[in-house]
């Protein structure tokens, strides 16, 4: 019991800090997630920009914005991982770049936050979603991360954020990932 306690609170605290450095603004970002330097002879994707809201009520759909580019054009896949407090870690859901975007990338992941598994989440809960773009060589760019929490009451604007400009925002995907809904006390 003690231990719990204890996970929760520092799940709170991890997820208190993400909310106060993000803001559901836009991230600034190093080139290469971790640092790892490209394959010899290939340029890592990097994601130039990104955007998503840091709240909202539960089931609704969440759009992640995201900005990317790549000079080899062998953009292949958006990867999406979830980690859940008190869940964990979900597996990591791959997104095909259409081969039209595979050097350019701009658009929004799309996630419908509602669980097929029924119930409804705790107000309060927290996730953490973590982005990255791998290329036809292994590389992977940079990792954005945005922390989210569901609260009722929150009326969901479907705005685009100023930095993606006006004009009609492609979706480049769905994120397929179905949240658990905690059971007993």
């Amino acid at each position: 019991m003690i231990n719990r306690k204890l996970f929760l609170f520092l799940t709170f605290l991890l997820t208190f800090a993400f909310l106060f450095t993000t803001g559901g603004r836009t991230q600034s970002f190093s080139p290469y997630r971790r640092g790892t330097p490209p394959k010899p002879g290939t340029q890592a994707p990097i994601i130039t920009h990104a955007y998503a809201a840091d709240r909202g009520r539960y089931g609704i759909f969440w759009k992640i914005y995201i900005e990317a580019e790549d000079t080899d054009a062998d953009m292949d896949y958006v990867a999406v991982v979830v980690d859940q407090a008190g869940i964990g870690r979900y597996p990591t859901d791959y997104i095909l770049v259409d081969p039209q975007h595979r050097n350019h990338l701009k658009g929004f992941l799309q996630w419908n936050t509602f669980s097929s598994k029924g119930g409804d989440l705790e107000e309060g809960t927290q996730i953490t979603l973590r982005v990255s773009i791998i290329d036809k060589a292994g590389n992977e760019s940079n990792e954005v991360i945005f922390p989210f929490t569901f609260v009722s009451g929150v009326r969901g604007k479907d705005e685009s954020p100023a930095s993606f400009g006006e004009e009609d925002i492609p979706r480049i995907g769905y994120i397929s990932i179905d949240l658990i809904i905690p059971t007993g006390g």
